[in-house]
């Protein structure tokens, strides 16, 4: 081989090393992230292009329903997901025998009262029928939220994992319909209110703002998290993941696109 041509080979050699490793448009690295349609998959396009350029390609994959992520991420499909708060994360983790742990938290999608046929909690009628959602740490969530408006008592120590019989208070005899959290925007007309998370109000055109009867606090332990398989936790992709959802860009685009609807906890 000629020393020119070998000259150029090196070095072109020596290019693509470069470029997958930096360089505008380079990718070293895939990522599959399982998550909500919104806001979760929403943000994690926003930050798509920002990740290309550190060597990350991010797939987006959806999931409206809340078991699907957390198991195909524990079967490897997937190498993170982002749709979920901590104590759900780890109630999952625990009950299924799986090492998923969060990286940290991103945002809170307060969760809210909402109702087609009363305009405020006062109107809420004796034996009024309340959807609240069926998985154990949403459902308990729910009756936190009833019980902080004084509508119910639950029993001490009941936890985030409580469930309509650890009800010792209910002065106007609500009873409960339990349903798939995704399903509760469309039992709205059929019942007196349903207790709906965030991103599902939000995807039913509701403003947890404006048409909420009860809304979480801004102090609320149930921030949605990224999660990951335990072994994956320095996996540089992934880091680089959290890096460019924590970035102040991120904050000002969760603030500007969903007026408080979602609020950013970094």
């Amino acid at each position: 081989m000629k020393l020119g041509k070998l000259i150029l080979n090196v070095f072109s050699l020596l290019g693509f090393l470069f470029a997958i490793n930096g360089v505008p448009g380079g990718v070293c690295e895939k990522l599959k992230i399982g998550a909500s349609p919104t806001p979760h998959a929403e943000i994690l396009n926003f930050v798509k292009s920002e990740l290309e350029k550190e060597g990350v390609e991010l797939e987006i994959i959806e999931f409206t329903d809340y078991i699907t992520p957390n198991i195909a991420l524990g079967d490897k499909q997937l190498d993170a997901n982002f749709f979920q708060h901590k104590p759900y994360l780890d109630n999952f983790a625990k009950e299924r025998d799986i090492a998923l742990i969060s990286l940290g938290t991103i945002h809170i999608e307060p969760m809210g009262l909402y109702s087609k046929k009363i305009k405020n909690i006062k109107e809420l009628k004796e034996g009024a029928i309340i959807a609240i959602p069926n998985d154990p740490t949403n459902e308990g969530r729910a009756l936190l939220l009833l019980q902080s408006s004084g509508l119910i008592k639950l029993r001490p120590n009941a936890g985030f994992e409580c469930t309509p019989l650890d009800i010792v208070s209910n002065p106007k005899n609500l009873k409960f319909k339990e349903l798939e959290a995704a399903q509760l925007p469309r039992v709205l007309d059929d019942v007196d209110g349903a207790i709906i998370n965030g991103h599902y109000a939000i995807e039913a055109k509701l403003n947890p703002l404006k048409n909420a009867l009860l809304l979480e606090k801004s102090n609320s332990p149930y921030a949605n998290v990224v999660a990951v398989r335990l072994e994956a936790k320095d996996d540089p992709g992934v880091q680089k993941l959290m890096k460019a959802l924590k970035s102040d860009k991120v904050r000002q685009y969760i603030i500007n696109t969903y007026k408080g609807g979602v609020i950013p906890t970094f």
